[in-house]
This record gives C-alpha cells, sequence and structure tokens, in this order.
C-alpha cells in the first residue's frame, strides 16, 4: 500500500501563528474571567436532546513496527438535560465510541457514561443539591489543571489529543454536591464515595471504579474579587491521605489579555515509585499552572502556558523508567491517560483557535505542547467547516522527539483523520 505523504499538512501549524499580526481589542469580560477553560464547540441549540454520530477516516503512521496503518472509528454522542418543573432538573450524557486500530491495552468498543443526574434549586434561593454522576470541572488552565481534583479516572477512552475536548468528554465522579450562591460568588461541598477498586476492562461498564476509586470530600469557595479578578479556593479530603489544598483564579490584564493560573499542594508518592510499585508514603508535593491569553483583533487566541508536577518525571526519573524497557512506559501512559495528569516535571503549551479562518463556517484549533526534560513534542492541529447540521474536520497530529523521551516513545508518531459529525 503507498504511504500517504503528511508533510503539506504540518503548516497548519505555522498557519495559527502567522494569522496573528495586528494591535489588540476589547474582550468581553465576564467571558475572558471564566473559570474554565472553553468547552469544545457545539451547535448552538436549546433543546433539551442533544445528539451526534462522527464518522472519521485516516492514517496511522506507527513507530514500532515502522508502517503505515488505516484507521477508522464510529463514535455516537448523546446528552440530555432538561427541567422537569420550576425546581427539579435532570441530565444524561453517554458517548459510544468503536475505534480501530484501538489503543494498546483497550477494547476496540467502549462507552463512556460521562453523566446522569437529577438536581434540585427552588425558584429565587440560593441553595441547590445534585446527586449522581456528574463533571464537575475545576480551573482554567488549558493543558494541565492541578485543582480540576475529580478528574481521576475520567477518560476511558482518547479520541483527540485536544486536551480541552478531552476535558468536556470525559466521565463525571458520582457525588452529592450542595451548594449556595451569593452576588459574585459562592461555596459547593462535594461528597463522593468509593464505589470500585480501579477501572474497569469491558467495554460497556459505567466504569465506577475509576472515577470513584475512594472516599473524597471536596469544599470549593468561588468568589469574583471585582470587574477584573475571579477567584477559587479548594480544600479536598481523600480517606488515607493528608488534605489537599488549591487555589486558582483568572485576572483582566488588559483590554485583549487574560492571565490564569492554578496552584496545588499534596502529599503523594512520586510517579516513578508508582510506576515501579515502590511502596511509600509519598511527600508534600506541588503542583502549579500559570498562562497568558492574547486575542489579536482578527479573533485569533493565543495561550502560552507553563505547566509543573512535582511528583512528574525529572531528567534521572525519564531514564529510570525508560530503562525498564516498553512495559514501564505502557504503565506510565495507564497512569497519566485517564486523569490528563502532567508526567513530566515541566512542560509547556501553546494553543491557538481562530474563528472565521477566511470564512465565516472555518475554524481552526492547534497546539503545541513540549516536555521541557527531554525535549520531545507533540502537535496537533484541526480545520474544521460548519454547516447549520453538519462539521467536516480535517486534524493532524505528530509527535517528535529522540529515542526514549515521552513522545518519541508514544506507538503513533503521525496521524491524519478526515471526519464527518451529523447532529440530531
Amino acid at each position: 500500500m503507498p504511504r500517504l505523504d503528511l508533510s503539506c499538512l504540518t503548516p497548519l501549524l505555522a498557519l495559527a501563528l502567522a494569522v496573528a499580526a495586528a494591535p489588540a481589542r476589547a474582550d468581553d469580560d465576564a467571558a475572558a474571567l471564566s473559570l474554565e477553560a472553553a468547552p469544545a464547540a457545539t451547535p448552538a441549540r436549546e433543546a433539551p436532546l442533544r445528539a451526534s454520530a462522527e464518522l472519521a477516516v485516516g492514517r496511522i503512521d506507527q513507530r514500532l513496527p515502522a508502517q503505515t496503518v488505516d484507521a477508522n472509528r464510529e463514535s455516537f454522542d448523546l446528552r440530555y438535560a432538561t427541567r422537569l418543573n420550576e425546581a427539579w432538573r435532570i441530565g444524561f450524557s453517554d458517548r459510544i465510541d468503536n475505534s480501530y486500530p484501538p489503543l494498546p491495552g483497550q477494547s476496540k468498543t467502549l462507552n463512556s457514561l460521562r453523566e446522569a443526574w437529577i438536581g434540585w434549586q427552588a425558584p429565587g434561593q440560593p441553595d441547590s443539591v445534585d446527586f449522581g454522576r456528574i463533571n464537575f470541572r475545576q480551573g482554567p488552565a488549558y493543558g494541565y489543571n492541578p485543582t480540576d481534583y475529580f478528574r481521576t479516572g475520567g477518560l476511558r477512552t482518547l479520541t483527540t489529543a485536544d486536551p480541552v475536548t478531552l476535558r468536556e468528554m470525559r466521565m463525571g465522579t458520582v457525588m452529592l454536591r450542595l451548594g449556595r450562591m451569593w452576588t459574585g460568588g459562592g461555596v459547593t461541598l462535594a461528597l463522593a464515595p468509593k464505589l470500585g477498586n480501579g477501572p474497569s476492562t469491558r467495554g460497556g461498564s459505567p466504569d465506577f471504579g475509576a472515577t470513584n476509586a475512594n472516599d473524597r470530600a471536596l469544599l470549593t469557595l468561588s468568589e469574583r474579587l471585582n470587574d477584573r479578578v475571579s477567584g477559587q479556593g479548594l480544600l479536598l479530603l481523600e480517606r488515607g491521605r493528608s488534605p489537599t489544598l488549591g487555589v486558582n483564579g483568572t485576572a483582566l490584564v488588559g483590554e485583549s489579555l487574560v492571565a490564569h493560573a492554578e496552584w496545588s499542594s499534596s502529599r503523594q508518592q512520586s510517579l516513578q515509585d508508582r510506576i515501579l510499585a515502590i511502596p511509600g508514603d509519598g511527600q508534600r508535593t506541588q503542583q502549579a499552572a500559570a498562562g497568558l491569553t492574547f486575542t489579536f483583533p482578527n479573533s485569533f487566541a493565543l495561550t502560552a502556558e507553563a505547566e509543573y508536577n512535582g511528583a512528574g518525571l525529572d531528567r534521572n526519573g525519564w531514564n529510570t523508567v525508560m530503562a525498564q524497557g516498553p512495559a514501564a512506559y505502557q504503565a506510565y501512559q495507564a497512569l497519566i491517560q485517564p486523569s490528563q495528569e502532567l508526567g513530566s516535571r515541566r512542560a509547556w503549551l501553546l494553543y491557538g483557535t481562530m474563528k472565521g479562518l477566511g470564512l465565516k463556517q472555518l475554524d481552526l484549533t492547534a497546539f503545541v505542547r513540549s516536555n521541557a526534560v527531554d525535549h520531545s513534542r507533540l502537535a496537533w492541529a484541526e480545520l474544521r467547516y460548519h454547516w447549520p447540521r453538519w462539521d467536516v474536520a480535517l486534524q493532524w497530529q505528530g509527535a517528535s522527539g529522540a529515542t526514549g523521551t515521552e513522545y518519541g516513545s508514544l506507538p503513533y508518531r503521525q496521524v491524519v483523520q478526515l471526519l464527518g459529525v451529523f447532529y440530531f
């Protein structure tokens, strides 16, 4: 079979940077100060039911053995949320992915029960109660969210490399969530019980053991300090572990410049000890992410983010893990991928989006992620064209680095795929 030439796709990332070349303009303050990264684009529909079917075909350049293989995927996505009356509301979200070839160690067909909850809030009252599997996201960073404590075990499969989309697609955590809101802020208590001892390998499993592997309680205080600054303070209590403290926030620095930051402090084992199954209680470590987002007059938004994980692998850690062979690297991926954890001690992210790239319906999203310890890189880019009920997208992904590095050891060297999405 002839080898597909993908070199024509690499300029997509360069194009993302090239379109940004002019003075700043004002952003909407409320959107700029959101404490969550922008969710994946979805059709602007107010109906309770949203459903989509996605078909993808592509080619994968495998690293070992060095060959090019065909790939395909069929996905069905369902979301439903509605009010039963003035006080009660319900929500449900589910996704089925049938992928070939499957990722190492995964089933070909996987179902992700993302949400199933019921909630109550009386009209005009500040108190609310929610119960069920809830995707409770925290933190404004794009590539790594140290204060997003319920991300643990949330991803059953990876259908994209885009960290923002993955955050939207993950499974929620079964919890009882109590909230009280006031003008400019609020407080939330989430209680998540242990429902299993680890992830399930069955394709149709609700996988409660992945998201609810321990008893946890999270107290979150949110406050808009003024028109330009918002923040959160978080306290996580987990059975058998010392308390975890977290702070995150956003600040409107200028008319087109927004800063964000997250910090978390916890007692945990290093990633190296977990991969090598070395017993121990661990030590107090710090995790952090900080970035700036600048929006240009042509609506191109570019985010630069620095990321740090005190429990991640430093240079000696990478050498030690990689010296153990492929099994240790697979164990590393099994630990970081389901939780969107930062595996390296330090990393950098450049993330760009452009709405209306030449045409009103054409969008560009691209990022480059760099491991600052071993200097390997992961790049991804997507061009997406929107019709009223259809999307067509071209995606490219490339992993580069020396042998024995994080991205230089990924099983896929390069991926290109064409996908179509139909919205019901």
